[in-house]
C-alpha cells in the first residue's frame, strides 16, 4: 500500500479539561454489549469514550459493557482492539499494550495513576502485574497529556481505574460485583469479584479476588513461521525437520495467576482516605523459541512471580484558590524467578520501591481559566540473583514538577503544559556484570501547547505541539550481560544522553446523532533516540545488541467512525469502523523495530430487546518494511461474531456473552512480537462471559 494514502482527513485533538465531552466518535469494533445498559452523553455502542481531561492529547476510556466483554487476563489482549493501540509480548501470557508504535519504557502502565511498580519494562517476557480483571476502568492517553504522569510515558500511557480503595459510598446495604468467563482456545478459565460494605455512615471495607487459569494455547496454523519451517525441513537431524510439522497447540504457554486484595476507606462528602493492601501471584510458560541448531538446545521457562503492594489514595476538599488535593502512593515488594525446564532456577529479579504524587486541583474561575499541578517521586531498587545477570544492582530515584493550565473563551480553548523532571540514575559494582559504582544525573524539561476551535454545530477541529524529554533507563545505561527473555546478550552505554522530541498532533472531530466521526494524525521527530542495533557478534550463543543514539520519525494515523443505521426486521442496526497505522524510521539504521501493521476493522451490530448481536471483521496488512535482521510478517483476516443477552429484565445488571473470536480458524501473527516466527496468535476461541452488578 502507498504510503499513508489515506492521510486524507485531519487529525483529532480531544476536548477540554475537567469536563464532560458530547458523545464522541466512536472507537472499534468490539463484541456486542449488554443491551440494557442505555448510553449516556459520553458513552456510544461500544461504551468507549473520550474525556474531556485535556485538549493536550488523546483520551480514551474503556469502560463499562464493553470492558466486561473485551476483558482478558493481560491488559495487551484486553485492549488490542482500540485505535492505535497493538499488543506484545512473549506469548498469551505477557500480552502487553505498545502505543502508536512505542512500547517498553517509553510508555506507562498505572492503576490509579501509579506504576506498575513491577519489572515487566525490562523485557518481553516480564508480565505486567496489574490485572485488568478487577478495573471499573481503563483509560488510554497518547500524547502531551501523559507528561503529567511522568516523562518516561513520552509515548502514552494506560491508566488502569481501580474502585480498590471506595471513594462513594454503596447505594445498596452491600455493593458486590462478579465476573466468570471460559475460552476454547486455552480452555482458560477466569474468575473475578469484589465486595463493599459499608461499617458506619463514613466507613467502607472493600474485598476483591481473581483467579486465571489456561493450558497451552491452541493456534490456527503452524507453530513456525514459514521461513523457519522451510530452514527446519531443510535440517539433517530429525529432531529439527520434526519442527516443521509443528502445529496446533503452542507449547509452553501455560498459566495461571492469583490476584487478591482488601482496602478500608472512610467517606464523607468530597473526603474520601483510604488504603489498600495487595497479593498477587503468576506463575506462566514462556514459548519455546526453537533453535535450529541441533547444538543449542531450546529453552521451556517458566515464571514464578510474587508481589505485595500497599497502596493510599486521599482526595481532599479545599478553599479558595484551590478545589481540591488528591495524594497517591504506592510501594510495591516484587520478585520473580525464571525456571527451567527442569525446574532448576536460572535468575531471580528483586525490586522493592515506590511511588507518590499529589495534585492540587484548582478551582475555575468565571474568567474561563483553570488547571492543575502536583509533584510526583519515584525511588526503586532492583537488582538480579542468579546466571543471568545482564544488569547490576540499580537504584533510580525521581523527583517530578508538572502543571496543566487552561482558558476557555467562546468556541476557542487554549492549554499549556509543563514537566520538569530529575532523574538520579545508580548502579552499584558487580563483579559478575563487570562494572564499578557508576551514577548518571538527568534533568528534563517537557512543554506542551494545545488549541481546539468549535466551529460548527457537533465540529472541532484541534492542533497541538509538544516538546518532550526523556531521561534513559537502567538497562539502557549499566546492561552488560545475557538476557535470554530477549534472546540477546544486552549492552548498555553509560554515555546516553537525554532523548528528545518534538511532536505534532491534529484532530477533527464530529458528534451527533447522525454519525459519529474522529480522525488523528500524528507525527514526532526524535532526536538521540535511543534502540538497540546487532553488532553482528556472538556471546552465549546470543546475538550482542547495543542501545545507541540516533534519529528517528514516526508517523501515524487512527480514524473511527460509528452511525446509526435505522431499523429493519424488528432489529436497530448500527456500524463501526475503525483504521490506524504507524510508520516509523531511525536515520541511518533502517525502519524502527517491532512496528504494528496498517490495520482496518469494522463491524454491524443489531439490538433487539433483551438481545444484541455483532458480526466484525479485522484484516492486518504485511508488514514488510522491518527493522534489519527483523522478519516479515504475513498479512491476515479475523472475523469475529458475538451475542450479548440480559436473561431477565428485572435484572439488567446480569447479563451473559457469547462470542467467537477468529471464527475461521486463520493463522495469525503480531508483528509487534519478538516471538512472532515461534508463537503465533489464539485459534477459533469460543468465549463464554458472564457478568453480575449488585
Amino acid at each position: 500500500m502507498p504510503r499513508f494514502r489515506y492521510l486524507l482527513v485531519l487529525a483529532l485533538i480531544p476536548v477540554p479539561a475537567f469536563a464532560q465531552a458530547p458523545a464522541p466518535a466512536g472507537s472499534r469494533p468490539a463484541p456486542a454489549t449488554d443491551p440494557s445498559v442505555a448510553s449516556d452523553a459520553v458513552i456510544v455502542v461500544t461504551s468507549t469514550r473520550r474525556r474531556d481531561d485535556d485538549v493536550l492529547g488523546n483520551v480514551a476510556v474503556l469502560s463499562g459493557s464493553a470492558l466486561a466483554a473485551e476483558a482478558r487476563p493481560t491488559i495487551g489482549e484486553t485492549l488490542a482492539s482500540q485505535p492505535g493501540v497493538a499488543a506484545a509480548g512473549s506469548g498469551p501470557n505477557v500480552a502487553k499494550p505498545v502505543l502508536r508504535g512505542l512500547a517498553g519504557d517509553r510508555i506507562r502502565i498505572l492503576t490509579d495513576g501509579i506504576g506498575s511498580l513491577d519489572v515487566s519494562s525490562s523485557s518481553s517476557d516480564h508480565a505486567v502485574a496489574i490485572n485488568p480483571l478487577t478495573a471499573e476502568s481503563i483509560e488510554i492517553l497518547h500524547g502531551p497529556a501523559a507528561l503529567i504522569f511522568g516523562s518516561s510515558a513520552i509515548g502514552g500511557l494506560v491508566n488502569v481505574i481501580e474502585a480498590r480503595i471506595p471513594r462513594r459510598m454503596p447505594e445498596a446495604p452491600l455493593g458486590a460485583k462478579a465476573l466468570l468467563g471460559y475460552g476454547s482456545a486455552a480452555n482458560e478459565r477466569l474468575a473475578s469479584g469484589k465486595i463493599d460494605l459499608p461499617l458506619t455512615g463514613h466507613i467502607v471495607v472493600h474485598g476483591d479476588a481473581s483467579w486465571t487459569r489456561n493450558d497451552n494455547l491452541r493456534t490456527g496454523g503452524y507453530i513456525l513461521a514459514g521461513p523457519l519451517r522451510r530452514q527446519a525441513a531443510a535440517s539433517r537431524a530429525a529432531d529439527i525437520r520434526a519442527l516443521a510439522d509443528l502445529k496446533g497447540e503452542l507449547p509452553n504457554s501455560d498459566g495461571r495467576t492469583f490476584e487478591a486484595a482488601g482496602a478500608l476507606a472512610y467517606i464523607d462528602g468530597g473526603l474520601n482516605v483510604g488504603a489498600s493492601v495487595t497479593r498477587h501471584t503468576a506463575f506462566y510458560g514462556v514459548p519455546i523459541r526453537y533453535s535450529l541448531d541441533p547444538a543449542i538446545e531450546a529453552e521451556a521457562t517458566h515464571i514464578d512471580v510474587h508481589q505485595t503492594r500497599y497502596d493510599g489514595r486521599a482526595e481532599i476538599p479545599l478553599g479558595g484558590f484551590f478545589q481540591q488535593a488528591k495524594v497517591r502512593g504506592g510501594y510495591s515488594n516484587y520478585r520473580h524467578a525464571e525456571i527451567a525446564g527442569d525446574g532448576t532456577i536460572g535468575s531471580e529479579i528483586f525490586s522493592k520501591g515506590g511511588e507518590a504524587r499529589i495534585d492540587l486541583v484548582q478551582r475555575d474561575q468565571p474568567s474561563g481559566w483553570g488547571g492543575a499541578s502536583g509533584l510526583q517521586v519515584v525511588d526503586i531498587r532492583q537488582h538480579i540473583e542468579g546466571d543471568e545477570q545482564f544488569l547490576p544492582p540499580t537504584r533510580q530515584r525521581t523527583l517530578g514538577l508538572f502543571t496543566v493550565q487552561h482558558t476557555e473563551h467562546g468556541p476557542f480553548r487554549i492549554e499549556a503544559g509543563a514537566r520538569f523532571e530529575h532523574n538520579q540514575l545508580e548502579a552499584d559494582a558487580s563483579a559478575a556484570v563487570g562494572n564499578p559504582a557508576l551514577e548518571r544525573r538527568f534533568s528534563t524539561v517537557s512543554l506542551s501547547l494545545g488549541g481546539r476551535l468549535t466551529f460548527a454545530p457537533d465540529w472541532s477541529l484541534g492542533v497541538n505541539v509538544a516538546r518532550s524529554q526523556r531521561a534513559p533507563s537502567t538497562e539502557e545505561l549499566f546492561a552488560n550481560g545475557p538476557h535470554g527473555g530477549n534472546a540477546s546478550f544486552q549492552i548498555g552505554d553509560t554515555g546516553l544522553d537525554i532523548e528528545k522530541s518534538v511532536g505534532l498532533e491534529a484532530t477533527l472531530r464530529h458528534a451527533s446523532s447522525d454519525f459519529d466521526l474522529s480522525a488523528t494524525v500524528y507525527a514526532s521527530r526524535y532526536s538521540n533516540f535511543l534502540y538497540e542495533a546487532s553488532t553482528g557478534a556472538i556471546v552465549a550463543n546470543l546475538p550482542v545488541y547495543q542501545t545507541r543514539q540516533g534519529r528517528a520519525d514516526y508517523v501515524g494515523i487512527e480514524l473511527t467512525a460509528e452511525a446509526p443505521l435505522g431499523t429493519f426486521a424488528g432489529f436497530a442496526w448500527s456500524a463501526e469502523a475503525l483504521a490506524d497505522a504507524t510508520h516509523a524510521t531511525i536515520r541511518g539504521f533502517g525502519p524502527a523495530p517491532l512496528i504494528p501493521p496498517v490495520r482496518v476493522q469494522g463491524a454491524v451490530t443489531a439490538k433487539r430487546g433483551a438481545f444484541a448481536a455483532k458480526l466484525a471483521l479485522e484484516h492486518d496488512w504485511a508488514h514488510r518494511r522491518t527493522a534489519p535482521i527483523e522478519t516479515e510478517t504475513p498479512g491476515f483476516t479475523l472475523v469475529d461474531a458475538s451475542i450479548a443477552w440480559v436473561p431477565m429484565a428485572e435484572r439488567p445488571d446480569f447479563s451473559l456473552t457469547l462470542a467467537a473470536d477468529n471464527l475461521l480458524d486463520v493463522e495469525a501473527r503480531r508483528s509487534t512480537s519478538l516471538l512472532k516466527d515461534y508463537a503465533p496468535t489464539a485459534g477459533r476461541d469460543i468465549r463464554l462471559t458472564a457478568t453480575l452488578n449488585y
